[in-house]
């Protein structure tokens, strides 16, 4: 008995069961210089395998080119540049430049994990599990063991009677949406970058306003004879110095609401932003590959039916007829197979679809935090603050515009 329509292309996820299926960490561990080069590892933490891995680069890229063939028609999300482009960056931006290669590794292995196909595949589980020595040949060997997904699952041939009639129609409306969708939440994030710089920025001229008045206070030399003997620029000198102190701590409290903002708000806005791009990559997959494979296909057919038709009117050797007769029994099973792959592909990115709409309450998870962020940051901020007002009023003795505390005057 086959499964309903409904069953088969209905991909029943909500984002929270998505989001527990796993997490994954990935940590940078210390180069290692060997005689000649020296290479970044990675230490690959699987909660629901409860167990770590070593992986290189290298390892990565060969995952993400096995998974490629065998999930071709799923959105499979791309890999970060291996290599900066040499002589542009300086050593601080080589550090920025590993380290942002470190959380695009993080999130691409965290939605191939989290992925209702992706996850349950034994392809996965052996890049996040394996301890051997040579992982990369242990996942191509797998590859070739069981072949690309059109392969394997079940109702490859049958996907044709599970499609809507107006599937053509569905797949351009969605796209569409997704595309507008991808456009907006890239504006997002580029918001997001700017404020988290800002914040880093500000603790940076928090820290340096500190030091000036530090610099001011520390000035030891006496007041010129012209300075009015009335003056209290030496008492207040003397008090500007222990104002660094706080200045300090504004700017540590700066510096740590630009991480959050960083890790809590823009990581997870470009989390989706590669899930979104992998599914526009799985449309131009669609219409350049298969599909186009597919047309390509029938045209040489044609070629070959006119040749045929050609042959029987002028008459020519028996052997090179049948050869074109094989040539085109050949052709009309392969044209066969794309058709039932072109459908198949149309099945998965019509299930694909749907997992991208069951990312999307992820924009509340995003929006929380964003909200949540700036609530701890101003709370954090606004206490120092508050402290400092004060302590500025003991110091001057209300000679700031701010009224000393009872027990100071």
């Amino acid at each position: 008995m086959q499964p309903a329509q409904e069953d088969v292309l209905t991909v029943s996820q909500t984002l929270d069961k998505l989001l527990t299926r796993d997490t994954v960490q990935v940590e940078l561990i210390p180069e290692k210089k060997g005689l000649f080069l020296k290479h970044v590892e990675y230490q690959v933490t699987s909660q629901r395998y409860k167990i770590s891995v070593y992986r290189r680069y290298s390892d990565f890229d060969v995952f993400h080119e096995v998974l490629l063939q065998r999930f071709a028609y799923r959105v499979v999300p791309a890999l970060p540049p291996k290599r900066m482009l040499k002589g542009v960056l300086t050593n601080v931006s080589e550090r920025e430049f590993i380290e942002g290669r470190r959380r695009a590794l993080c999130r691409f292995i965290n939605l191939v994990a989290r992925h209702p196909f992706f996850s349950e595949d034994e392809l996965v589980k052996t890049f996040l599990t394996f301890n051997g020595s040579d992982v990369q040949t242990k996942l191509r060997d797998h590859y070739k063991k069981t072949g690309d997904e059109f392969m394997t699952n079940r109702i490859a041939t049958l996907a044709k009677e599970y499609l809507p009639a107006d599937i053509q129609a569905q797949f351009s409306t969605s796209r569409e949406m997704i595309r507008n969708i991808h456009n907006s939440f890239q504006k997002l994030r580029d918001r997001a970058e700017k404020m988290a710089e800002r914040s880093k920025e500000n603790a940076t001229d928090l820290l340096m306003f500190g030091r000036e008045l530090s610099t001011l206070g520390s000035d030891a030399s006496s007041l010129p004879s012209l300075a009015s003997s009335q003056s209290s620029w030496g008492t207040l000198r003397r008090a500007l110095k222990s104002l660094s102190v706080e200045f300090a701590v504004l700017s540590d409290k700066a510096a740590q609401q630009g991480r959050r903002e960083e890790d809590d708000v823009v990581e997870k806005l470009n989390l989706f932003l590669d899930l979104l791009q992998s599914y526009r990559d799985l449309c131009e997959r669609h219409e350049k590959g298969v599909l186009h494979e597919h047309q390509r296909a029938l045209h040489k057919y044609g070629m070959m039916k006119r040749q045929m038709m050609s042959a029987t009117v002028q008459p020519k050797e028996q052997a090179s007829v049948e050869q074109l007769e094989s040539r085109i029994i050949q052709q009309e099973n392969a044209i066969q197979t794309m058709e039932l792959r072109n459908y198949f592909s149309l099945f998965c990115l019509h299930q694909e679809t749907q997992l991208i709409f069951a990312y999307l309450p992820i924009t509340s998870h995003i929006l929380g935090a964003f909200v949540n962020s700036q609530v701890q940051g101003h709370r954090e901020m606004g206490e120092v603050w508050n402290e400092l007002q004060p302590k500025l009023g003991c110091l001057f003795g209300g000679n700031n515009g701010l009224k000393p505390p009872k027990h100071c005057r």
